[in-house]
């Protein structure tokens, strides 16, 4: 079976993450798809960062939500890298690869749509060139109201009593969960529904092939190379 090879916020672990340039670079690798995490600024821009605060991958402090468009944009997010807007690394990515945007702060379902919505019918891309997921299943509902072309992904931490039985409810086209949380019987049960595993992250070459092994659908490494 071939393994979807993914970005995990570009290729982190060559290239500041979620940066341009660490997308780039990931794509440059040979990735399916390239993962990347989405909040909304205060000024209502969606902006590319995995933490609620600019502080441990930039030379600012304090929350995302409390900072303007233009404020974040003065940041250093790493090797004079900016933080860029959803539309910069869609327009980067240019229907190469796959885009995975996890939602993340909560609120910003229905903006994602619109971008989604104006990136498939005015600039090209299909609804096959996206995937939406989220630790946060209230957000994927809304999500797939808006938009039920698009494919979800569930994300989990851990192992759920039920393994795979929420991401039928999701209409969750994958599973999206920890390399610490995984075993054979949660992929069996999900694959037994229909539904894709795909596991984050996965960096060492012993616990890729451990994966490969488990038949995971999917795989997110900070060094996608080593796919």
């Amino acid at each position: 079976m071939e393994i979807v090879k993914i970005g995990h916020r570009g290729a982190m672990g060559y290239e500041p993450e979620n940066t341009l340039k660490s997308f780039e670079k990931a794509i440059e690798l040979g990735v399916d798809m390239i993962e990347l995490d989405v909040y909304v600024c205060k000024t209502g821009e969606l902006v590319v960062m995995h933490d609620d605060r600019v502080d441990r991958t930039t030379n600012g402090k304090g929350y995302i939500f409390d900072k303007s468009f233009e404020e974040l944009k003065e940041l250093d997010a790493g090797e004079g890298e900016k933080v860029p807007t959803l539309q910069e690394v869609l327009d980067l990515v240019d229907k190469k690869v796959i885009v995975n945007i996890e939602l993340r702060g909560g609120n910003n379902a229905g903006l994602v749509a619109k971008v989604v919505e104006e990136y498939v019918n005015e600039k090209g891309w299909s609804s096959e060139d996206f995937i939406i997921s989220s630790f946060d299943h209230y957000e994927l509902l809304e999500f797939g109201k808006l938009n039920s072309e698009v494919k979800i992904g569930a994300l989990v931490t851990g192992i759920p009593i039920d393994y795979a039985e929420f991401a039928e409810k999701l209409n969750a086209y994958s599973v999206n969960l920890s390399i610490e949380f995984i075993n054979k019987e949660f992929i069996e049960d999900a694959h037994n529904r229909g539904v894709k595993v795909f596991v984050w992250t996965v960096n060492h070459e012993d616990d890729i092939e451990k994966m490969k092994k488990l038949n995971v659908d999917g795989i997110y490494s900070n060094f996608p190379d080593r796919l």
